[in-house]
């Protein structure tokens, strides 16, 4: 992808597997609780949680979520059924991607995991 703004700083990291702990909004906050700490980045506020409960397909039945950093922000989004889940990170700031892969793969005690930084 052809960089349009190589004077702004922007760094992005998809993150997606299949995950083993119960996850549901407390979950979810403790994740975004921890999250920015562990990447040197900042939040601003508390994160924004849905759960559509039943308005869409079965199949995609879980959380939509997300963290506002400072720095840019966290992007979750949940797959109860299946328990699949992915992370966006977006940030004006530069982090460490092992750090990022290392929290989500513990934290949701991912069994199987894929990730592609761009």
């Amino acid at each position: 992808m052809e960089d349009l703004a190589p004077d702004i700083v922007r760094q992005r990291l998809l993150i997606e597997g299949f995950f083993t702990t119960d996850v549901d909004e407390d979950a979810i906050r403790q994740y975004f609780a921890q999250a920015p700490q562990a990447l040197g980045l900042r939040a601003y506020g508390t994160p924004t949680i849905f759960a559509p409960g039943g308005l869409g397909q079965e199949q995609n039945e879980g959380y939509d979520a997300f963290m506002p950093l400072i720095d840019s922000g966290i992007s979750l989004y949940v797959w109860s059924g299946p328990r699949f889940l992915s992370v966006v990170i977006f940030a004006c700031k530069r982090f460490d991607t092992a750090d990022a892969i290392g929290l989500t793969r513990t934290y949701f005690g991912m069994t199987k995991i894929a990730h592609q930084q761009f």
